[in-house]
C-alpha cells in the first residue's frame, strides 16, 4: 500500500467522521475553455486526478470543456442550467473575477454561485517563441515604447481580461503612455494562444506559469519574465519582472465554484474536500511541479476574498479606461 493510498483512506475516514450528510456521485468538472489552458489544468489535474486518487471523491470525475465568452458560457450554464447540482464543480481563477468585475458575464455577478476554494496561485508570464528576435523583457518594452502598435500579444482571456491586464500593467509600470494602442488578441484558452505563438501569428504570449512550463522545457519558447515576487523553480533561471526593474506582480489563483442552490451539506462537503486536498503532500508535489505558488483559501473566507477582488479589479479597470 503506497502513501497516497494510505492518505486517501485517512481522508475518507475524516470526511465520514465529519458527519457531512452528502456523498458525491458521478461528479463533473467544467473547464470553461478549450483543452490546454489553466482552467483545463484545474479540472483535469486538481479535480479529476487528485480528488479520486486520494480517495476524497468516490469514482472518476468527468471533465467537460465548455469554451466561450471567456468563461461566460460555463458560468451561465452553471447558474441557469445546473442550479442545485451538488455534483458539479467549475474551474475558476482571477480571470473569472476579472470578467465579473468588468460586467462581461451579462447580468451575472459573483453572488450567483457558491465559491468553494482556491488551492494555488499561477503567476503571470510574458513569453516569445524561441526563434523570436526579442530576447529580453527590456527589449520587448523598448519596442513597445517606440511603437505600441508593433507587437501583437496573444492570451487566453477576453480583451480587457486578466491576460490582457497583465500586459497593460507591465506597460504602465514601464512608462508606456499609450496603453490603448497595444495590440492584444483574445483566444479561447491559453493553449490556443500558445499554438498561435508557435505558429508565428502573434509575437508574444501573456499567460501563466502552468501554461508555459512544458513548452519552455521543450525549448519551444523563451519566457522573458515571470510576474512573481520570487523566481519560480519550474522555470529555472527566468527572472522576475521586479528583478528587471518593472514592479508588477500578477497572481492568478486556481480554484472552484459550485452552482447556486446546492445544500449546505454539499457545500460543507466540497469545502472540506478541498481543505483535505490542499493540505496533502500529493497536492504540494503537483503544485511545485507545475510552478504554482502556495495559495490556500476556502469557504466563507474565500467568498469574501473573491468579492473584494472583484471590487479591486473593477477599480483598476476603470483607471485603465477598460470600463466606464
Amino acid at each position: 500500500m503506497n502513501r497516497f493510498t494510505v492518505l486517501g483512506t485517512l481522508v475518507a475516514l475524516a470526511l465520514t467522521g465529519s458527519a457531512l450528510a452528502f456523498t458525491p456521485k458521478n461528479v463533473e468538472c467544467i473547464a470553461p475553455a478549450d483543452p490546454g489552458g489553466g482552467w483545463d489544468f484545474t479540472c483535469r489535474v486538481i479535480a479529476a486526478r487528485l480528488l479520486p486518487e486520494l480517495g476524497i471523491v468516490p469514482g472518476p470525475i468527468k471533465v467537460t470543456n465548455m469554451p466561450g465568452g471567456g468563461g461566460g458560457v460555463g458560468f451561465a450554464h452553471a447558474v441557469t442550467q445546473r442550479r442545485g447540482d451538488e455534483n458539479l464543480l467549475v474551474a475558476a481563477s482571477t480571470a473569472t473575477t476579472t470578467r465579473l468585475a468588468q460586467g462581461l458575464y451579462a447580468e451575472f455577478t459573483a453572488d450567483d454561485v457558491r465559491w468553494l476554494g482556491a488551492l494555488g496561485a499561477d503567476f503571470g508570464v510574458i513569453a516569445v517563441a524561441q526563434d523570436s528576435p526579442i530576447t529580453s523583457l527590456a527589449e520587448l518594452l523598448e519596442r513597445l515604447k517606440a511603437d505600441p502598435n508593433g507587437i501583437v500579444f496573444g492570451g487566453g482571456s477576453a480583451a480587457g481580461g486578466w491576460d490582457h491586464l497583465k500586459v497593460l500593467l507591465l506597460a504602465r509600470a514601464a512608462g508606456i503612455p499609450d496603453l490603448a494602442s497595444i495590440r492584444y488578441v483574445s483566444f479561447s484558452s491559453g493553449g490556443s494562444a500558445m499554438i498561435e505563438l508557435l505558429g508565428g501569428r502573434v509575437q508574444a504570449f501573456t499567460g501563466d506559469v502552468s501554461e508555459v512550463v512544458a513548452q519552455a522545457e521543450a525549448g519551444n519558447i523563451r519566457v522573458l519574465a515571470v510576474l512573481s515576487p520570487e523566481r519560480i523553480p519550474a522555470l529555472g533561471e527566468v527572472p522576475t519582472a521586479r528583478e528587471l526593474g518593472v514592479d508588477v506582480i500578477g497572481a492568478n489563483w486556481r480554484g472552484f465554484y459550485a452552482p447556486p442552490g446546492i445544500s449546505e451539506e454539499a457545500y460543507a462537503f466540497w469545502v472540506e474536500a478541498l481543505t483535505q486536498l490542499g493540505q496533502s503532500e500529493a497536492w504540494a508535489e503537483v503544485r511545485e511541479q507545475n510552478g504554482l505558488a502556495p495559495f490556500f483559501m476556502v469557504g466563507a473566507e474565500f467568498e469574501a476574498f473573491v468579492k473584494e477582488q472583484v471590487q479591486s479589479i473593477r477599480e483598476i479597470s476603470e483607471e485603465l479606461g477598460l470600463i466606464q
